[in-house]
């Protein structure tokens, strides 16, 4: 296993979630970039350092012994990853203090190092939330490999924080250092907001949502098969998103309880607000996790999801597999698991593989609705 080392720790990091024989590693030559050119400038005991999207941990365990370290980001992942890198490099638990994308970290803080996430809109609901939490002095630095380093991303450093150094690239890494300056409170342009005509819904989604102005095309074509008045079922909407799959099969089903759980913060923030602005006070379980790791066994009768296919810049289907899987797991005998996916990634034979007995509910020139029924 690769190990990261640089002039603050040498670290032996995994990846979240974990999967045999891992072909990735759990740091890259940004993060290399960035501790090289800290450790070069100086990190003085007292400095108070925000990190911003630490996929696996990499840069917060590396400093936990160097600087007073809060590490801030939207994936439930990372923030296992985090806290189980600290603890397989015998590093403190509390060395790293965490706080959710969805909340907003609190400083000031003298350095901030941000690893430029997918979601330029969360970039920027970051860098609008650092207005007033900046110490005097203090200096931002954004990294990425190039390839995913798109010249927006210094647009918005600096819109929001100040002027913008771009360093030379190393091993195909680059860095943005930004030199605050005093500008007038930004206003966000998050939450946004977009309707559902069938049902008239009004949804908001969070920065980092996917498909933040307008219903995704999947999602849209696997509303209107959703099953109605099937009584007091346990149910889960895997990878919920805004709510939206939970909160309309609600609609159909008010005997039913609702699971709601996604790995991204601000999804789960999105989906509580609305849960709220239309169901109100009727009982719902609303977290962010790790899919339906934590699920009991045999605890739900019905599962439905529209899967990932990618894991940052990481495109595949190993996610959704294990979301598969998960729901098997989590799934009552003669559960059903439905899920709505492009035709070509071939969800028909793997979930077969899985359940054994699967069906076509419904067909769109893109994309199937699947069910799986376990046996």
């Amino acid at each position: 296993m690769p190990i990261l080392e640089s002039a603050y720790a040498r670290l032996n990091l995994i990846r979240q979630p974990e999967q045999p024989n891992e072909p990735l590693q759990a740091f890259d030559a940004a993060d290399e970039y960035l501790l090289a050119q800290l450790h070069e400038q100086g990190l003085p005991a007292s400095t108070r350092l925000l990190v911003l999207n630490d996929s696996f941990g990499a840069l917060a365990c590396s400093l936990a012994h160097h600087a007073h370290v809060t590490s801030s980001g939207d994936s439930h992942l990372a923030h296992l990853a985090l806290e189980k890198n600290l603890q397989r490099n015998a590093l403190p638990s509390d060395a790293v203090t965490f706080a959710p994308a969805s909340e907003v970290a609190q400083g000031p803080f003298d350095r901030v190092l941000i690893r430029v996430p997918k979601t330029l809109a969360l970039l920027e609901e970051q860098l609008i939330r650092l207005h007033g939490q900046l110490a005097p002095g203090a200096q931002v630095v954004a990294a990425a490999m190039i390839k995913h380093l798109p010249r927006a991303a210094g647009d918005l450093l600096e819109q929001y924080i100040g002027p913008v150094q771009a360093s030379l690239a190393v091993k195909k890494a680059r860095l943005l250092t930004a030199t605050p300056v005093e500008k007038p409170a930004p206003r966000s342009p998050y939450p946004t907001r977009y309707r559902v005509d069938q049902p008239g819904l009004e949804l908001i989604n969070h920065a980092n949502l996917f498909c933040r102005e307008d219903l995704d095309i999947g999602t849209r074509a696997f509303l209107p098969h959703l099953p109605k008045a099937l009584g007091n079922l346990r149910v889960a909407d895997l990878g919920c998103g805004n709510g939206v799959l939970g909160i309309v099969y609600a609609l159909g089903n008010p005997q039913a309880e609702l699971t709601l759980v996604d790995e991204s913060y601000m999804a789960v923030q999105s989906a509580r607000e609305n849960w709220q602005a239309i169901h109100g006070e009727r009982p719902v379980d609303i977290r962010a996790g790790d899919g339906l790791a934590e699920q009991p066994m045999d605890s739900l009768d019905l599962v439905l999801c529209n899967p990932p296919f990618h894991q940052q810049q990481v495109v595949g289907d190993f996610l959704a597999w294990r979301m598969f899987t998960q729901a098997k797991t989590a799934l009552a005998k003669g559960g059903e698991l439905w899920i709505v996916g492009n035709r070509h990634l071939g969800y028909h034979l793997k979930l077969k593989r899985l359940f054994g007995k699967v069906e076509q509910v419904a067909a769109t020139p893109k994309f199937v609705i699947l069910r799986a029924i376990k046996p």
